[in-house]
């Protein structure tokens, strides 16, 4: 059962890739992205509800991971309709402060449900029978009010609640994204008037050295953590004489990869080569 359910994931993924590729109108590939998302949610909804799954952890499994890794995307996309529908043709300033009051409702989201992102994040599994089972409802266990008007065979208490804190990463990705462009718009931030010209250059991929920022910046290297991941990127950037561009695209692409940590992988690798190669 679950091979069937994969497959169907996995085409909707390169559908969603392609989409990507071809589409540049952000509000088109939006609307793209969720119909064919929706035509997925569907296509799962009659096969589960014509199937049983083979065992209770399946059944976990599909509710608690993999039906909240599509339904995320559909409500990302939507979200990303709506804010990009509303958002202000006016000044830098008055976009800046759209998109701020929307990260604002990620984090009050956040903080209204950070028993259950605790849960999520580290991987606990001592509830799953009771939020990733249909049939479980316990109102004891704060459950969202659109689980009342769900479809009681292709839901459970809260895997709605699990597919949201996996779109709101997105959308904060995506919103800080927006900001860091208006930001570097403002401080003039380009080649030509904000990063000097040096000796020193980054010579290899922008997602590379994205990388090697985050894993700096998630590891507290710098300043005991005390810094924001934005003024970091332009740290780098003055010092290599770059411009990153979208890295908070990058990121997320990186995400995504199979390989999510390429570079620093590679990095290790040449790293024991070398003392390999010195110890002969």
């Amino acid at each position: 059962m679950l091979n069937h359910i994969y497959l169907v994931r996995e085409k909707l993924t390169e559908e969603l890739k392609r989409i990507e590729n071809e589409e540049t109108d952000l509000l088109k590939r939006a609307e793209l992205s969720i119909f064919f998302i929706n035509k997925s949610l569907i296509e799962l909804k009659e096969y589960i509800r014509k199937n049983k799954f083979s065992s209770q952890e399946d059944e976990v499994l599909f509710f608690k991971e993999i039906k909240p890794s599509i339904y995320s995307k559909l409500i990302y996309f939507v979200k990303i309709f709506n804010i990009e529908s509303k958002r202000p043709n006016g000044s830098d300033k008055s976009q800046k402060k759209y998109l701020l009051n929307e990260l604002n409702k990620l984090e009050k989201y956040f903080s209204e449900n950070l028993e259950f992102y605790q849960y999520i994040r580290n991987n606990m599994t001592y509830l799953d029978d009771k939020y990733f089972v249909r049939g479980k409802l316990d109102l004891r266990l704060y459950v969202d009010t659109f689980i009342y008007d769900a479809d009681p065979e292709f839901s459970t208490s809260h895997d709605y609640k699990a597919s949201k804190i996996l779109a709101n990463d997105l959308l904060c990705i995506y919103l800080n994204s927006e900001l860091a462009t208006l930001d570097r718009k403002e401080n003039g931030m380009n080649k030509n008037t904000f990063i000097p010209k040096g000796k020193y250059a980054w010579t290899d991929s922008k997602i590379s050295l994205t990388e090697l920022i985050y894993a700096l910046h998630s590891a507290r290297s710098i300043n005991d953590g005390n810094i924001d991941i934005k003024e970091l990127a332009k740290l780098v950037e003055y010092i290599f004489n770059i411009d990153l561009g979208d890295f908070y695209r990058d990121y997320l692409q990186m995400k995504g990869r199979q390989s999510s940590t390429k570079y620093l992988d590679s990095l290790k690798a040449a790293l024991i080569k070398r003392m390999n190669e010195q110890d002969e």
